[in-house]
């Protein structure tokens, strides 16, 4: 269901998602809403087949679907958004939290950590303190007869 106003879903500056690939279904939302609560059908449901998506690179596939593996069934992602009573800010909502799931999900992993093992200097200066420390206590007892 393209929209005039949005040409694609944007995730970051290079992946954008278009709209021909985004599909919605619509369900009445549970909870309060008033007169219009069993006719309008303000929860909306955005539907992603990131596994088939051309707007992906295979690099960005391949973490896409090991970061979403929890989430994806077949391969196809799926957010419903139903907070709101209106469908068209729930629409909303759910474009807003697809974009933030897949961004984090294209995020590279942070770099590892090098372990590191302290200087000699280092362990000697410790060393060093640890003994002056023991000599002003050892220094502060009553004298031994």
């Amino acid at each position: 269901m393209p929209a005039a106003h949005h040409p694609g879903l944007r995730i970051n500056a290079g992946v954008t998602i278009p709209e021909s690939e985004l599909s919605w279904r619509f369900s009445r939302s549970s909870g309060p809403g008033g007169q219009g609560v069993n006719t309008a059908d303000s929860r909306a449901e955005l539907v992603w087949d990131a596994a088939g998506s051309a707007a992906l690179s295979p690099v960005q596939r391949e973490r896409l679907l090991a970061n979403l593996r929890g989430r994806l069934v077949g391969g196809v992602l799926t957010i419903a958004a139903s907070e709101h009573r209106e469908q068209l800010r729930n629409r909303d909502a759910a474009r807003a939290r697809l974009a933030t799931v897949v961004a984090d999900a294209l995020r590279p992993p942070p770099p590892m950590r090098r372990s590191t093992a302290p200087t000699r200097g280092a362990k000697e200066r410790r060393l060093k303190a640890k003994k002056h420390r023991t000599d002003v206590k050892r220094l502060r007892r009553p004298p031994v007869d």
